[in-house]
């Protein structure tokens, strides 16, 4: 495996995260682990298959490690430093904001793939290896993802599905 084949992920892997986490500064660590452990175990990559769906599936997989254990809150002392850039009107900035707030109110689940279609345009099958879900489940998370977020971007209230646990 090349070096630059990886590094020529780079952009795609700090885009995905950064929708993801809403956070730049959580976003570059990840991207970074997700760096780091994909060099430690290039050996595992198998040449001729899909770099770009493996290096998400390791991110998926740190991502999901992350979610399971505790967090200690941490505050950025270079916020200040990273400014983004505005867009030339207000309501496009507003639009934006509510975009980026009705996405966090989708599942994870359903938000991982509408970010990997809509951000990253990668296809069922690259989606499917990357997260090791079948390409049904892509489809059908797709689909609910989308029509939930329609729904809040419309001001409707999505129904919430409570889990029966016993």
């Amino acid at each position: 495996m090349e070096s630059s084949a990886i590094l020529a992920e780079i952009p795609r892997l700090r885009r995905y995260a950064r929708a993801m986490l809403g956070d730049r500064a959580a976003a570059d660590d990840l991207v970074q682990d997700t760096l780091e452990r994909a060099w430690f175990k290039f050996q595992q990559w198998r040449v001729g298959s899909d770099l770009r769906a493996w290096l998400f599936s390791i991110m998926h997989n740190l991502r999901v490690d992350q979610l399971r254990r505790p967090s200690v809150p941490t505050h950025s002392i270079d916020e200040d430093d990273f400014e983004l850039p505005t867009r030339p009107t207000q309501s496009d900035d507003l639009e934006i904001s509510d975009l980026e707030s009705a996405l966090r109110l989708v599942p994870d689940e359903q938000r991982e793939i509408l970010l990997l279609v809509a951000l990253e345009e990668m296809s069922f099958t690259e989606i499917a290896a990357a997260l090791g879900i079948p390409v049904g489940t892509v489809m059908s998370r797709l689909s609910r993802g989308r029509e939930r977020l329609r729904m809040i971007m419309d001001g409707q209230q999505p129904a919430t599905r409570l889990k029966v646990v016993r």
